[in-house]
């Protein structure tokens, strides 16, 4: 392991990397923030974080602004169901038709919720007929969903539910509770001080970057891949950024992808993720959170393309915890280095920019 640099000189270096970004016209906004352990001080954190670019071409970056950041959501739709778990209103090992008899047919009778919190229940994509709805009708989603036959058994393979994560999701935690699961997320991440929102309220509206595009190939590079054009095509517009950047959007509950979060809020939420005894195994109790975070299933994956570790909600290797989102933010716990962090931009490109970071910090030791 590198020996961990003092707070000011990994500053600097952040600091030098998305000024680079920003220079050559990679990085039209973002931010990075580290959160780690203080030396000396048992309990106490040391936040280094670094802004740069604007949020909409001319108002500067600031450390509360909000950006919409894809998959990074996944992994806070699954603690909202984990958090119903927790209360004994679901069982991980329970048949998601017991809670929702509508979703029991087509092959699917067995799925049980940790299937489906890994990906492996076998709905990756919207069936086609999503392509006639609107990215806001959540009913007529999710009955597209309850009523679809899985591409492959449940349990027997893995796929990133690139879409459909955050609806299944969804229809579990109302199902079991009657409650909106972005609602449920919302008075999780306030009792624990998470900037960190499934949907946008109307005082934090005006805290929003605008997305662009920044990559010569989006949306076509997803579009027209053979794996990821289904996966992210039905409803039709997410990957346009004039649907993106609209209040109806940013006010909408899609929990696969619609985490509007700043690049401090995601690093303290893993920050509170992962520790043992920390916040979020409070809340879900040891046994819980020790199954949020273990290994459930690995295989390559059928959207991805890649082979990949699922847990219930993230994505592990031996060196980090987290997820990144298409679009190019990204959020981890360091499992080598014992740090959290987060880079968020509004530029819609390649992980290439927040890689950068992820080297210089691993590189450094990160804690």
């Amino acid at each position: 392991m590198a020996r961990p640099l003092p707070a000011s000189e990994l500053s600097a270096e952040l600091a030098a990397v998305l000024d680079d970004l920003a220079a050559d016209g990679r990085e039209p906004g973002g931010a990075v923030c580290v959160v780690r352990a203080a030396d000396g001080a048992d309990g106490a954190e040391e936040v280094v974080e670094h802004c740069v670019g604007t949020t909409d071409g001319s108002s500067p970056w600031s450390p509360d602004t909000l950006v919409m950041t894809y998959s990074v959501a996944k992994p806070f739709a699954a603690l909202a169901v984990l958090s119903v778990v927790a209360e004994g209103a679901l069982g991980l090992d329970q048949r998601v038709a017991e809670v929702w008899p509508a979703y029991g047919v087509r092959g699917k009778e067995a799925t049980t919720v940790r299937h489906l919190l890994s990906h492996r229940a076998g709905l990756p994509c919207f069936p086609e007929a999503a392509a006639d709805l609107a990215f806001d009708d959540e009913d007529g989603l999710t009955a597209l969903l309850a009523g679809a036959a899985p591409d492959h058994e449940p349990g027997t393979a893995v796929a990133e539910h690139a879409l459909t994560y955050g609806h299944l999701c969804a229809a579990l935690v109302r199902a079991a509770t009657g409650e909106d699961l972005a609602d449920r997320f919302a008075a999780i991440a306030a009792a624990h001080g998470w900037d960190a929102h499934l949907r946008v309220r109307e005082p934090d509206l005006g805290r929003v970057a605008d997305v662009v595009p920044v990559a010569a190939d989006w949306p076509a590079g997803y579009l027209d891949d053979p794996r990821w054009g289904p996966a992210l095509s039905r409803p039709p517009g997410l990957l346009d950024p004039a649907v993106l950047n609209s209040r109806r959007w940013r006010t909408t509950s899609f929990p696969a992808i619609g985490m509007h979060a700043s690049a401090r809020g995601l690093a303290r939420c893993y920050a509170d993720l992962v520790p043992d005894g920390g916040p979020v195994a409070r809340l879900l109790g040891p046994d819980l959170h020790r199954e949020y975070l273990a290994p459930q299933a690995t295989g390559t994956d059928r959207v991805i393309g890649r082979e990949v570790t699922w847990t219930l909600g993230l994505q592990r290797d031996d060196d980090d915890l987290g997820m990144g989102g298409a679009g190019g933010c990204s959020a981890w716990w360091s499992l080598r280095s014992g740090y959290a962090a987060a880079y968020v931009t509004r530029g819609l490109g390649s992980h290439e920019r927040g890689d950068a970071v992820y080297e210089l910090l691993e590189g450094r030791g990160g804690s």
